[in-house]
Parts: C-alpha cells; sequence; structure tokens
C-alpha cells in the first residue's frame, strides 16, 4: 500500500455515501466538516477479555516519580453551547514530518474550550498515549519496554479498565506514567451532553475508581471515546477541569484479529513523526507493542525526545 493511501487510517471510500460507510465500519460517523483525506479512530468498547495471565507486580509507590500531576483551572461559569452536533475527530496528514493539519472551524472549537491535539513549541519532542479499554495481555511488556528505555508514555484508562486491571493500573502510577480518564463506560460523550449528572459520573467513576486502586488523583486529561466530540461536550469536560486530548497521529492498530505486520507498523510510526506528535495507539495491539522498543531507539536516533502529557498543563 502506497504512503498516500494510509492517509487515510480508517480506510473509507471518500466519495459520497462509501465515505460515510467507510466512517460507520471504522466505529464513527460521518464528520461534520469531510474532508478529502481524514485519520481518526476506532476505539469502540470491547468485551472483556482475561488481564494478563502474569499481572504486573505492584511495587511501592516511588515519591520522586509519580503520576499526579496539577488539574486546570475551570473557566468561568457560564452557559455551554446548545450546539451538540456530533463530530469524529481527523486530521489531514503530511509527507513532510510537519502538524498535520485540521479544518478552522474545529481550530476555533480547540482553543475555546481547552482542547489539544498537538504541542508544537517547535522543538522535536513526541508523546506516547495509549488507549486502554480492555486488557489483552500486552500492557505489562509496553510497560516493560517503557522501564528499560527510561520513557514516560500516557495511559488513558476506562473506568472498568481500572476495576478489572488493578495491578497494572497501580504499575502504570508508581512507575511515573501518566494516567488520565478515557471515561467510566466509553459512552460517545455527545449523547450525554444535555444529561449533566450522567456526563459528569463519566468522568468522576474513573477518577474514583483510580484513586481507590492507586491512592492519588487522576490527572485532568480527558481523551473523549471513539474521538467522538461537540461543542457542548467540549465544554462540559472543560467546565469539569479537564483537558480535551486528542491526537496527530493514529494507525489502523485496533482490530486484534488484522494486526499489520512490525515493520509495517514500525514504518507507519516514523512516518508519523512531528514536533510535539501526540501518538494515539491502542495497547491491545500485538504489533505495536513488538515495534516499540524499536520506535524508540529509531526516534531517539533521529534527534526527538519522548515528553510527559502533562506538558499539556504548563
Amino acid at each position: 500500500m502506497s504512503r498516500r493511501s494510509r492517509r487515510v487510517q480508517c480506510w473509507p471510500a471518500l466519495l459520497g455515501a462509501a465515505f460515510a460507510l467507510g466512517l460507520a465500519a471504522c466505529g464513527g460517523s460521518t464528520p461534520a466538516s469531510p474532508t478529502p483525506s481524514a485519520t481518526r479512530s476506532s476505539d469502540r468498547p470491547q468485551p472483556s477479555t482475561p488481564a494478563a495471565t502474569t499481572p504486573a507486580p505492584s511495587p511501592t509507590p516511588s515519591p520522586s516519580r509519580s503520576s499526579a500531576a496539577p488539574t486546570p483551572s475551570p473557566s468561568p461559569s457560564r452557559s455551554c453551547p446548545s450546539d451538540n452536533t456530533l463530530r469524529s475527530w481527523y486530521y489531514v496528514p503530511n509527507d513532510a514530518h510537519r502538524t498535520p493539519g485540521v479544518p478552522d472551524d474545529v481550530q476555533r472549537l480547540l482553543r475555546a474550550y481547552g482542547g489539544r491535539y498537538v504541542r508544537d513549541t517547535g522543538e522535536k519532542v513526541v508523546y506516547l498515549t495509549f488507549d486502554e479499554g480492555y486488557e489483552n495481555g500486552f500492557t505489562g511488556q509496553i510497560l516493560d519496554a517503557l522501564q528499560t528505555a527510561g520513557v514516560q508514555a500516557a495511559f488513558f484508562v476506562t473506568g472498568s479498565y481500572v476495576r478489572d486491571n488493578p495491578a497494572l493500573v497501580r504499575r502504570m502510577a508508581y512507575e511515573g506514567h501518566v494516567v488520565a480518564n478515557h471515561t467510566d463506560g466509553h459512552l460517545s460523550l455527545p449523547s450525554l451532553a444535555f444529561d449533566r449528572d450522567a456526563f459528569e459520573r463519566e468522568l468522576t467513576a474513573t477518577e474514583q475508581a483510580f484513586r481507590k486502586v492507586t491512592g492519588r488523583a487522576m490527572v485532568h486529561l480527558l481523551r473523549p471515546p471513539m474521538g467522538e466530540y461537540s461543542a457542548r461536550s467540549l465544554c462540559l469536560t472543560q467546565r469539569l477541569g479537564y483537558q480535551t486530548v486528542l491526537w496527530s497521529f493514529a494507525h489502523r492498530d485496533w482490530l486484534v484479529d488484522e494486526q499489520p505486520s512490525v515493520a509495517v507498523t514500525l514504518e507507519r510510526l516514523l512516518e508519523g513523526r512531528h514536533d510535539g506528535a501526540i501518538y494515539l495507539l491502542h495497547a491491545v495491539s500485538s504489533s505495536n507493542t513488538e515495534a516499540l522498543p524499536r520506535l524508540i531507539e529509531e526516534m531517539r536516533a533521529r534527534g526527538y525526545r519522548f515528553g510527559a502529557l502533562t506538558d499539556l498543563l504548563q
């Protein structure tokens, strides 16, 4: 497959109804503003699978490597917009390792409500983030690779993941990784945006599960399930003191029975690099897991360092 054809990571057809059907097949809905090239995630909820047969031990907390971080202050109180048009996150990549583009109206929404998909300060730094909706036996290996390389990553966890995998979540936190919110039930947030109590519960239930498991407060960074958002859901997220974190790189990694080869995965990950990139990776992917040590090595050889996602709160 050519580099150009991989620009549409969900592989929808790009004409007429085929475009909409392609996004639906990837677990999303037609973007509010269609574009000829789009990249998004299909992090659909999955049935629970057994946790790793040899769960990671629960190390003693290290005060020098804590995932705790300041939380952003909510904006001054004002009503959120009634516009709840569902949007599916996408970006337009390029072949020059520059920041991917997004439509102007989306840029305005992100600025208005504190959303981020990149942290471009002109520095050669990237951020590794892993979405955790269920455990597929690879998170321990991912943590091993990160620990060996001395890299801090971010894990966006659902409440159900925390409750089902407490040892792994403790290890994430105690080894200095950012553990952030992916909601409790992995529901589309615009679907809850006119029920503020239900919307808030999706965030607070995950916070409470994390505190019960680790004794720590959760960092107030949120990744919306399926990359679905609206003006209203972004506003409500901000009102709850959270910053919405999207991404500037993703690839078709979530289909556990259709994994790309490790070589293909590594090629995609390296091609997607750019200053301030936020990588979305799914921890259920065997290919991501196997490619990770080499990715870290190759990125460092190209002059990049790996940053902590709490940089977004500065």
